[in-house]
C-alpha cells in the first residue's frame, strides 16, 4: 500500500531541513542537531534499502507559491498558499508499506514529527482504490 507522508513546518522555520530551524532544535547543542540530521539520513537509507521509499522532495518556500481557483468560469490567482493554520507543507515522501502502522512508524521517525507534523495519507488510484 502506498502512503503520502506530508511534512509540515511553520513558515518562520522555513529552510532545508526545516526541523533544524525550529526553536526546539536551535536550543539543542550542535551535537544534538547533528544527531537529528543523522537520524534522517539513517531513516532514508533504511527505507531506500527496504524498497519502501518511492520518492519525495523538499518544497520551495511557500511565499513562492500561487493558489488558483476558478470562480465564475475564470481563474483567480493569489500569491502564497491557502492555509488557515500556521504550518505549511514543506516536503513529502511516498512510501510503499505493508501496513498503515508501518507508514506511521516511518512518519514518526522524521524529526519534523517532533517539532511540527507529518501527515500520513493512503494514496488512491484514479479508480478510487487504495494503491
Amino acid at each position: 500500500m502506498r502512503y503520502l507522508l506530508m511534512i509540515y513546518t511553520a513558515a518562520q522555520t522555513w529552510g532545508r531541513p526545516a526541523f533544524l530551524r525550529t526553536p526546539e532544535a536551535l536550543a539543542l547543542r550542535e551535537e544534538g542537531r547533528a544527531e537529528l540530521a543523522a537520524q534522517v539520513e539513517a531513516l532514508i537509507q533504511e527505507i531506500v534499502e527496504s524498497g519502501e521509499l518511492i520518492g519525495g522532495e523538499a518544497l520551495a518556500d511557500p511565499v513562492t507559491s500561487k493558489t488558483i481557483r476558478v470562480r465564475g468560469g475564470a481563474p483567480v490567482t493569489t500569491d502564497g498558499p491557502f492555509v488557515a493554520a500556521g504550518e505549511h507543507l514543506a516536503g513529502y515522501a511516498v512510501v510503499d508499506c505493508e501496513s498503515t502502522e508501518r507508514a506511521m512508524e516511518i512518519a514518526a521517525r522524521f524529526p519534523d514529527a517532533r517539532f511540527a507534523a507529518v501527515e500520513v495519507r493512503p494514496v488512491m488510484s484514479s479508480s478510487g482504490e487504495e494503491m
